[in-house]
């Protein structure tokens, strides 16, 4: 059964924590901190992006990825007047490389084409996922010393 997407919620705010944790473990697998620390400071670092996402991006689309009415991921989408931005995807690292943030991405591309605007994002020069977002026609439209600014103009 393919993902399905729906609106964020409060309730979402624990899975949201894991979602988050999800994505910095890799950074943090040979530090040797015990759990509760480490869960302290990512608890921090959860709510300060939170805190930034609210007051940067506070109108954006934020939906939540199901799949088997299980949720896997978030999608957040800040639709301006001529562009899009995708402020952030992720999964859970169990549902990574199976095609799922491509197709909806594909959907998103899609969506923007229709709407004749471009999608934009930035992404950390160290992730993954850079790689689909070239396949996906990203265009690189600058960078700084973290991150890689990308665009994808309607065809």
């Amino acid at each position: 059964m393919p993902p399905t997407l729906r609106h964020c919620r409060p309730e979402d705010q624990d899975f949201l924590f894991k979602l988050y944790a999800s994505t910095r473990a890799h950074e943090f697998a040979g530090i040797g901190w015990p759990a509760a620390q480490l869960e302290t400071f990512l608890r921090m670092q959860f709510t300060s992006q939170q805190r930034w996402y609210e007051l940067t991006y506070g109108q954006s689309e934020h939906q939540i990825i199901e799949q088997d009415s299980q949720p896997i991921g978030r999608m957040m989408v800040l639709r301006e007047k001529g562009s899009a931005l995708l402020v952030d995807i992720s999964l859970l690292a169990e549902h990574r490389g199976q095609g799922i943030g491509g197709a909806l991405l594909r959907d998103l591309i899609q969506q923007c084409k229709i709407d004749g605007v471009p999608l934009k994002l930035q992404v950390l020069k160290n992730n993954p996922a850079l790689r689909l977002y070239e396949r996906l026609g990203f265009l690189r439209t600058g960078e700084d010393q973290m991150y890689i600014q990308m665009e994808r103009r309607p065809e």
